[in-house]
């Protein structure tokens, strides 16, 4: 494997939403050659769950102006397509950033792990680029800022989601299991579920096995 040198290219992967049970998972990327990540420290950055909505949008322009970035929305519908096909939720979201690494084909990537075993995400994220150094681990949003970045653009892109998705359908809360305005806006719905709702999650189950 060739060793990094200050022009390589590194490229954080980071998720949004994979937990909620309204809306999209949002996979976002960003890419920075490896003498310029200092630059993420000098505008703030750091995981996204630490900063407030407000700061999050002002830094995640900030971070558009000075790196490459791309983001792959999967709609909840498209969730539950796939997991009824039989695909599970991690390879969902491997597929996803399998586009994002073969679009910039960088020379290391570091992932916040979306798998309980971390070697194993690694040598599925490194099957894809065998010349590429991969970085797969847990809490790598706070430990690298290059997936910090990427948090930060996946947050941001979820909550701009989020907020058509409210112009539409209205108070649906964060869209999270846990939030008691995401479940009352659910079961205002008397099992008519539309798109935006991942009606294969337990949530739903749960919600009908009470009524």
């Amino acid at each position: 494997m060739d060793k990094l040198n200050d022009d390589s290219l590194v490229l954080g992967i980071d998720e949004a939403g994979r937990g909620s049970v309204i809306g999209p998972l949002v996979i976002g990327g960003v890419l920075m050659k490896r003498k310029k990540l200092r630059f993420l420290d000098r505008i703030g950055v750091k995981d996204s769950k630490k900063l407030s909505s407000k700061t999050r949008t002002t830094i995640s322009r900030k971070i558009k102006k000075i790196t490459e970035f791309k983001t792959v929305i999967i709609t909840a519908d498209e969730i539950d397509n796939l997991r009824n096909s039989g695909t599970n939720l991690n390879k969902i979201e491997t597929n996803a950033m399998t586009e994002i690494i073969k679009h910039f084909n960088p020379d290391l990537c570091c992932i916040d792990c979306i798998d309980v075993n971390e070697e194993r995400f690694h040598n599925r994220i490194q099957h894809i680029n065998h010349k590429m150094k991969v970085i797969t681990e847990h809490k790598a949003d706070d430990t690298y800022n290059i997936v910090s970045a990427a948090s930060i653009i996946a947050k941001v892109e979820r909550d701009k989601q989020l907020a058509i998705i409210r112009n539409e359908y209205g108070a649906v809360g964060s869209g999270y299991p846990s939030d008691k305005y995401t479940i009352s806006y659910l079961k205002s719905l008397k099992g008519e579920y539309p798109p935006i709702v991942r009606q294969t999650w337990n949530t739903i189950k749960n919600i009908e096995e009470k009524e």
